[in-house]
């Protein structure tokens, strides 16, 4: 039996329905449409052919994104991490990932990750306002 394998192929070679499932799974997940049925039609596909390919085709996502992840030390209070937030938002990050340690000694550990590719300001300007925001105890690039 043979083993399976993944091909990065150009979409303009390929059937016009493998571009039309990805546009399918895309329209479910975003919510545009509550159902398989109404996704499939708002695509131009059937039905048979989503499920024939849902879980084969996939979008390629290129990696040269422009990711930031920073650990950061917050002070056990209200509103530091929406602060932290705030900041991310107003210079235009987009937070991908967090993840938080529950809080212990007065200080919870924050690793996130955020794209920069739209952001209004250089990574090392980013961090330095992040260092201004009152709870921010420590928050360094990884």
């Amino acid at each position: 039996m043979a083993k399976d394998f993944y091909m990065l192929v150009n979409s303009k070679v390929l059937p016009e329905v493998f571009k039309g499932v990805i546009d399918a799974k895309e329209i479910l997940a975003s919510g545009k449409a509550p159902n398989v049925s109404k996704a499939v039609k708002a695509a131009g596909i059937s039905r048979s052919a989503f499920y024939k390919y849902k879980d084969n085709v996939f979008r390629y996502e290129t990696t040269d994104r422009h990711e930031l992840t920073m650990n950061a030390i917050l002070s056990d209070r209200s509103g530091v991490f929406s602060a932290m937030t705030a900041v991310l938002s107003e210079y235009g990050a987009n937070i991908i990932t967090v993840n938080q340690s529950k809080p212990v000694n007065g200080t919870a550990a924050v690793t996130i990750t955020v794209r920069t590719d739209n952001t209004k300001i250089t990574v090392s300007e980013l961090l330095s306002r992040l260092k201004s925001v009152d709870g921010i105890i420590s928050i360094k690039e990884v």
